[in-house]
């Protein structure tokens, strides 16, 4: 009993740990491969200040998973630390408040790049958008947190 304990102890302290650690890309473009070198082969590009997730990290790069689910490798200096959010649902209202009823201050096309300001009430985030217009959308609609 008293290993069982310890195991689970052991497995609470390292959830938090586990936490997902979003990233944004840092380059103007940048290719992404399928094993952790240059000499790998190229799968796709991937554009400036898309969040991307970090799953895993090997000597200089980053194992990546993007929005729609695919997985890559990227030079981990290309990432930087600054959270950014894509529009996963077209026509996500960018709102006053975290109200469903709040007034809707923009609309986005899917695809879409948001600056990740905050977290706001359950279900919420508060976005910028490059132009300046800064709200809530429903975190349902975004994807990067």
């Amino acid at each position: 009993m008293r290993r069982l304990n310890v195991a689970l102890l052991a497995i609470a302290v390292a959830l938090p740990a586990a936490a997902a650690d979003y990233r944004s890309v840092d380059v103007p473009a940048a290719i992404l491969y399928d094993a952790p070198s240059q000499k790998a082969k190229k799968l796709y590009l991937i554009r400036a200040q898309t969040p991307v997730e970090v799953v895993v990290r090997l000597e200089g790069w980053a194992k990546v998973r993007d929005a729609e689910g695919t997985l890559a490798w990227i030079e981990a200096a290309q990432l930087a630390e600054r959270r950014t959010l894509i529009v996963t649902e077209a026509g996500a209202e960018l709102r006053a408040s975290d109200k469903a009823d709040a007034p809707v201050l923009a609309r986005f096309d899917k695809w879409v790049v948001l600056e990740h300001v905050a977290a706001a009430a359950p279900g919420w985030v508060q976005v910028r958008h490059r132009d300046g217009a800064s709200g809530m959308v429903r975190a349902t609609q975004v994807w990067g947190l």
